[in-house]
């Protein structure tokens, strides 16, 4: 229920404060929608731009508790109006059940709309889990919905 108030919140100020073009912002919150297996599955996303071309994204999931940064590499998709794919890596670390600390992967499409400050994006994140038990895991798919900020 906090992170719906939080992103309600997040709304109503890009709303208000920003006038973004497509694929010009700097930073984006929002949500990430995922699939069950992964350490980080359903978790709040912020991402920020380095430069044109490169960002860092934030993730954090609460039950059970984990946090993740990732690395992602962005490219156009041809010449099609505010879409990019990216690609990237990171890690990951977690409290929930047990202690688990990993690396992790992310490749996907993102979509900025015109005019409007929310960006899509889906993706395939997996994850390799490097403490207490090894596992790769493959079954990472998302979906995150975020605001973005000039």
């Amino acid at each position: 229920m906090k992170i719906i108030i939080a992103l309600a919140l997040c709304a109503s100020l890009a709303f208000v404060c920003n006038s973004c073009r497509a694929q010009d912002y700097r930073m984006a919150l929002g949500a990430r929608i995922s699939s069950g297996g992964p350490a980080l599955n359903n978790s709040a996303t912020f991402r920020y731009f380095l430069n044109d071309q490169a960002a860092v994204e934030a993730l954090f999931s609460f039950d059970p508790g984990a946090v993740g940064a990732l690395y992602e590499v962005f490219r156009p998709v041809g010449s099609l109006q505010g879409f990019k794919w990216f690609f990237g890596g990171g890690a990951y670390g977690g409290w929930g059940n047990g202690q688990y600390f990993g690396a992790q992967g992310i490749v996907g499409l993102d979509y900025k709309f015109n005019n409007v400050p929310i960006n899509l994006s889906v993706d395939w994140k997996p994850e390799l889990n490097l403490v207490n038990e090894i596992f790769f895991e493959p079954s990472a798919l998302g979906l995150s919905v975020r605001f973005t900020f000039k």
